[in-house]
């Protein structure tokens, strides 16, 4: 059973690592330029199909530890911790990101590196409460009263998803809307680019989770191992 998962695993990957190498084909190269106004971003702006599908992940990330959060209320199993978990770690370091790839774009069309808009706010905060949650795992030794506290920061942290993903069109500051701009953007014939990349991103988080997942399961294991032989 198990040498099937890890041949499952390995064909997963392979096909993970495929999509991912033609998302960056598609990204740098084959995708139509956006129509942008300026052509201060002309080529700082193939940047979207890395930053927008990071946070589509970190997004998904964060709603896949809620749940799995609610699930280990209702029912105390250490799989859904290590779910949670998981998906949280994938989900901060997408959201970092997202904050990297959103620098590396303010760049060339802004003139700076970052500023202080209400959206990129809100974005770092997000990240910085996820970083949390890390942080409090990391500070309690008991794996139960570890596995309920973060259940519970996770549930409540996932209140700052939905607001950063409205906060685009709530707050019409700096940042590009991208979907229903009359200014450019995100043209018909870059969808297809698009949209690849999405799914592209997609499945490397299912990679990732599936490969994080079995670390820690083997991290458990290990664990069990060692309280036998010391008791």
């Amino acid at each position: 059973m198990r040498r099937d998962k890890n041949r499952w695993l390995i064909i997963w990957t392979g096909l993970s690592a495929a999509m991912m190498i033609v998302a960056l084909y598609l990204a740098l190269a084959g995708a139509p330029e956006a129509n942008l106004q300026s052509q201060t971003g002309r080529y700082a702006q193939r940047i979207i199909y890395f930053h927008i599908p990071t946070a589509w992940v970190g997004f998904l990330a964060f709603l896949v530890t809620f749940v799995a959060g609610v699930a280990y209320l209702r029912n105390p199993r250490p799989e859904w911790d290590r779910i949670a978990l998981s998906s949280a770690e994938i989900g901060t370091l997408f959201m970092l990101g997202v904050l990297v790839s959103g620098s590396i774009w303010a760049r060339p069309a802004w003139g700076v590196w970052w500023v202080w808009d209400e959206r990129l706010t809100i974005s770092l905060i997000q990240f910085l409460v996820y970083a949390g949650y890390l942080m409090l795992r990391a500070s309690v030794e008991d794996p139960a009263r570890r596995a309920r506290f973060a259940a519970v920061y996770g549930i409540v942290a996932f209140i700052s998803v939905p607001i950063n993903f409205v906060a685009i069109r709530l707050w019409r500051t700096q940042h590009p809307l991208m979907f229903g701009s009359s200014q450019g953007g995100l043209g018909p014939n870059m969808r297809f680019a698009f949209f690849f990349c999405l799914i592209a991103f997609t499945v490397w988080y299912a990679t990732l989770m599936a490969h994080r997942l079995r670390l820690e399961r083997l991290r458990d294991e290990v664990e069990r191992l060692r309280q036998s032989i010391l008791s």
